[in-house]
């Protein structure tokens, strides 16, 4: 993973090891940008397995997640045989729930593609409906599909789950899966990630940033950045051709690492950049 920049601590490692070497979907809960969705898409490259997403939000049902049938190619299908003057009724029924009709929603995708890694992002924000469903694929990477009979994973995907915790996920569907908390990097891993992302970033720089970003997680914001928005600060800062942080740069780029009104006001009021 390392060579693919991302600078898991051995926990991290740890767990995604045992996720791939047991065949165990791997479960992240964390603060949103703390590298969850990063890490899919870093083992993704790692084994040279497409990356398949479901992004999960509320409302989301199976037929969203699993498949559907192209009702516009099965209507020409009907029509074109028509016109050619076919007779066969069976027959037609029959060809119009062929698997060229059938649209592949990711779980379906997962099961079909080998090797695959899968991403179900965010399940906290879909239904107790979706979730029970999704523990029931999880559980023998098998789909049914009434027209076609059972479709099921030659090897089973790389499964990662990741979840923000705006609610708390059911029991069962963490008792299936290995269980990890991501948490803010400490000061040295979080300068090391800046260093190795954004190469024109120097460590003084780096280290001023990751200070800052530290001390604003400690604040009561609404949300703390993570990760991803010390990236993306240090990348505005980097932009504007700064080589170290003062205050007034750190007050000119604040969109870049706090995103709600309230947080930017809180801060300035409260002078914690004061010391950038």
């Amino acid at each position: 993973m390392e060579e693919r920049d991302y600078l898991a601590d051995e926990g991290l490692a740890t767990a995604a090891f045992l996720a791939l070497k047991m065949g165990r979907p791997l479960f992240l809960e964390g603060e949103a940008g703390v590298g969850k969705t990063e890490l899919a898409k870093t083992l993704s490259a790692v084994l040279d397995a497409p990356l398949i997403r479901l992004q999960c939000y509320e409302g989301l049902d199976a037929a969203q997640a699993l498949y559907d049938w192209d009702f516009a190619r099965q209507l020409l299908h009907l029509k074109a045989a028509e016109a050619v003057g076919a007779a066969d009724v069976r027959a037609l029924e029959g060809e119009i729930y062929d698997r060229r009709f059938l649209i592949a929603r990711p779980l379906l995708r997962a099961l079909e593609v080998q090797p695959a890694v899968l991403l179900v992002d965010e399940i906290d924000r879909a239904d107790d409906e979706f979730e029970a469903f999704l523990l029931e694929v999880l559980s023998d990477f098998t789909i049914s599909i009434p027209e076609l009979g059972t479709i099921a994973a030659a090897a089973p995907p790389v499964v990662v789950v990741t979840s923000n915790r705006t609610r708390e996920v059911h029991d069962a569907l963490k008792r299936r899966c290995l269980y990890h908390w991501l948490e803010h990097p400490g000061f040295d891993r979080e300068v090391a990630i800046l260093t190795r992302r954004l190469p024109a970033c120097t460590e003084t720089l780096a280290a001023q940033v990751a200070r800052a970003a530290a001390r604003l997680r400690e604040a009561d914001l609404v949300k703390p950045p993570g990760i991803a928005e010390t990236l993306d600060w240090t990348e505005a800062l980097l932009t504007l051709g700064a080589a170290e942080l003062n205050p007034d740069l750190a007050a000119a780029t604040l969109g870049a690492v706090l995103k709600y009104r309230e947080d930017q006001q809180f801060t300035v009021k409260n002078g914690l950049l004061r010391d950038a």
